[in-house]
């Protein structure tokens, strides 16, 4: 059997798409913090999957996907419900870790980041939907 390696080419975009969404989540982040959220957590990575941020602001603990489209629309759409479903079971194993965080109002956000504008928070998105 042959193995392929990874084009240069494919890795090189991987390395490009990982770098917009560091800066997305950064930005994100900016603008939450700017809203008078203070963070907990950047790019939690937890056995059953990753969350982007956890922000807390008063009795409300946020977590936060980020996503970067070329339109509001685009970006809206590819929250997949199963995504949700991956996320909020991210942040049960994040409550059963941080017992100081359980006595919080936990909420389901997005933060969606296009080209050359300010960041769009979306609250609350499990009610949205």
């Amino acid at each position: 059997m042959r193995v392929r390696w990874p084009s240069r080419r494919r890795t090189e975009d991987g390395r490009a798409r990982r770098g917009r969404g560091l800066r997305a989540e950064g930005l994100a982040l900016l603008a939450l913090m700017l809203r008078g959220y203070r963070p907990v957590a950047r790019n939690l990575k937890t056995p059953v999957g990753e969350i982007d941020l956890v922000v807390r602001r008063g009795r409300v603990l946020a977590v936060v996907e980020v996503k970067t489209r070329g339109t509001l629309a685009d970006a809206a759409a590819s929250i997949r419900p199963e995504q949700q479903a991956r996320i909020r079971r991210s942040a049960e194993w994040l409550l059963n870790r941080r017992p100081d965080l359980a006595h919080l109002t936990i909420r389901f956000d997005a933060v969606l980041v296009l080209p050359r504008r300010w960041p769009k928070h979306l609250v609350d998105v499990d009610r949205q939907s």
